[in-house]
C-alpha cells in the first residue's frame, strides 16, 4: 500500500521576482504551480497510491477568481478516477477564514474540521488519519497537544500545518514540541507550513515534505512529495519525489586571484551548464554570485553593469535556464585586514568596518540612520518575502563585505599597498 504527502501546493500564487525582468518566460512562471500540481496528480496515478495526504496551504489565500478552484477540483477527479483518496487540512494561507469562495469537491476527497481534531478511518487501507484545520489563519494554539492516541490495529498517521517548535522564515503558527508529536503514538507525522524538505525523526517518521514548486530565490533547490510505502501496517520506505517545473539554484564561483573579468566569465558559463544538467528537464532560475580575493574585482567594480549583462548573455546560450540576477561580491586582493594597519584615513575606515562587522552591537548605532530612508521607500519595495528590510540588522550585516569592497577599492589606486 502506497501513500504520498504533500504540502504548501499555494495553487496559482505567483513566482516573484522575475516577470520585472524584460524577456522573461512569464507564461512558464505564471502556471508552474499548476503543472507542479498535475505532476503530483500524475505521481499517485503512475504509483497506485491509495491515499494522498495534503497538510495545508493548497490555495495561497482567497482566489482571484473560481478558475483557481475548477482546477484543483478538475485534479482531485482525476485522482478519484485513478482510485486515489485525498485527506486535507487547511493552513495559514487557506484557512476557514481566508478563502470566502467555495467549490464542491469530488467524494474522494475528505478535509478534516477546524472545531477539534478529527480521526478519518480507512478501514480498506488500514489507515487512520488523525487531523485539524486552522479556523483563522494566524493559529497560535498548540493543536496537537489535543490529537487524539494511536488507533491500535491500523497504521495511523498525524496531519498537521505547524511550524513545530519554530523555523526561520516561517511564522510560529500551530507550535508544538518534537516531542509531543511523538507521544501520540503514529507511524509517520505528515507536516506541512515549512518549505523546505526535512525530516524531524525516523521512528516514528515527522516529516516536513516542503512545498511542490519554489516561488522565489528564497526557495532553492528540488520540490517535492513524500512517496510512503507501508506494509502490514509498518512503513517500509520514505522517499523523496522531485515535482518542481521551474527549479530556483545559487550558482557561486570562487574567483581565484589570478583571473582577469573574462575569466570570470567563462567560468559562471561552466558552472551554469552543470547546474543546468543536474535540473533534468526542468528549466531553472539562478542567482548567480561570483565571490572571492581576485585581481578582477577592479575590472568588475569598475562596469558593474557591462560584466552582468555579460554574464546574462552567456546564459542565454543555455535554452532553459534564466538569470535571475548577477551578485559580483568580489574583493580586492589587498585585504581590509591590512589596510586596517595603517596609520592614514584610509586605515581608520577599515578599522571602522572591521569593527562594525566583527563587534556584537557594533552595528546597532547606525540602524537609526535607516529610518528615514526606509521610510520613503515605496511599500511594494518593502512588502513579501523579497522585501527590502533596512530595519533589520541581519540584513545590513549581510551587505557590509560589499559596502567594504566597494569603498576600498574606490579610495585605492591600482597599485596602491600591494
Amino acid at each position: 500500500m502506497k501513500l504520498v504527502h504533500a504540502a504548501d501546493l499555494h495553487v496559482d500564487s505567483p513566482l516573484l521576482g522575475l516577470e520585472r525582468y524584460p524577456g522573461a518566460p512569464v507564461e512558464q512562471i505564471r502556471g508552474a504551480t499548476r503543472r507542479a500540481l498535475e505532476n503530483l496528480v500524475e505521481l499517485c496515478e503512475e504509483q497506485r497510491v491509495g491515499l494522498l495526504l495534503l497538510a495545508g496551504d493548497l490555495f495561497d489565500g482567497d482566489w482571484r477568481d473560481y478558475t483557481t478552484g475548477l482546477f484543483f477540483a478538475e485534479q482531485m477527479g482525476r485522482l478519484k478516477r485513478a482510485g486515489t483518496r485525498v485527506a486535507l487540512v487547511r493552513g495559514n494561507h487557506d484557512a476557514a477564514s481566508q478563502i470566502s469562495k467555495y467549490l464542491p469537491l469530488p467524494d474522494n476527497v475528505t478535509e478534516l474540521p477546524h472545531a477539534a481534531p478529527h480521526t478519518e478511518i480507512y478501514s480498506d487501507l488500514g489507515v487512520a488519519v488523525h487531523g485539524q484545520s486552522y479556523a483563522r489563519r494566524a493559529e497560535t494554539d498548540d493543536l496537537a497537544s489535543n490529537y487524539p492516541q494511536a488507533v491500535e490495529g491500523l497504521l495511523n498517521v498525524g496531519l498537521l500545518h505547524t511550524a513545530v517548535s519554530g523555523r526561520a522564515g516561517h511564522e510560529p503558527y500551530a507550535p508544538c514540541r518534537l516531542e509531543t508529536l511523538i507521544s501520540k503514538g503514529y507511524d509517520y507525522w505528515a507536516l506541512g507550513h515549512v518549505h523546505q524538505r526535512e525530516v524531524l525523526h525516523s521512528d516514528p517518521w515527522v516529516v516536513f515534505s516542503g512545498n511542490i514548486q519554489g516561488r522565489h530565490i528564497k526557495e532553492l533547490g528540488p520540490k517535492g512529495a513524500t512517496l510512503i510505502e507501508a506494509d502490514h501496517g509498518r512503513i517500509e520506505s520514505v522517499t523523496s519525489c522531485d515535482l518542481d517545473v521551474v527549479r530556483w539554484e545559487r550558482c557561486s564561483v570562487e574567483a581565484q586571484p589570478e583571473w582577469d573579468a573574462d575569466q570570470v566569465v567563462d567560468t559562471v558559463a561552466q558552472q551554469l551548464g552543470l547546474t543546468l544538467s543536474a535540473a533534468g528537464d526542468r528549466s531553472m532560475v539562478v542567482r548567480v554570485v561570483v565571490e572571492g580575493s581576485t585581481q578582477a574585482h577592479r575590472e568588475l567594480l569598475a562596469d558593474t553593469e557591462h560584466w552582468q549583462a555579460r554574464v546574462r548573455a552567456r546564459a542565454s546560450e543555455f535554452e532553459r535556464i534564466w538569470v535571475e540576477s548577477v551578485r559580483l561580491q568580489t574583493r580586492p586582493l589587498l585585504s581590509a585586514q591590512r589596510l586596517a594597519t595603517r596609520g592614514d584615513a584610509l586605515g581608520e575606515l577599515a578599522q571602522t568596518l572591521q569593527h562594525l562587522q566583527n563587534e556584537p552591537g557594533g552595528l546597532e548605532r547606525f540602524l537609526p540612520l535607516f529610518e528615514d530612508l526606509r521610510n520613503k521607500l515605496p511599500i511594494e519595495v518593502k512588502q513579501g518575502a523579497l522585501g527590502l528590510r533596512l530595519e533589520d540588522r541581519q540584513v545590513l550585516l549581510d551587505a557590509l563585505p560589499d559596502v567594504e569592497g566597494l569603498l576600498l577599492s574606490t579610495l585605492l589606486d591600482a597599485g596602491d599597498g600591494q
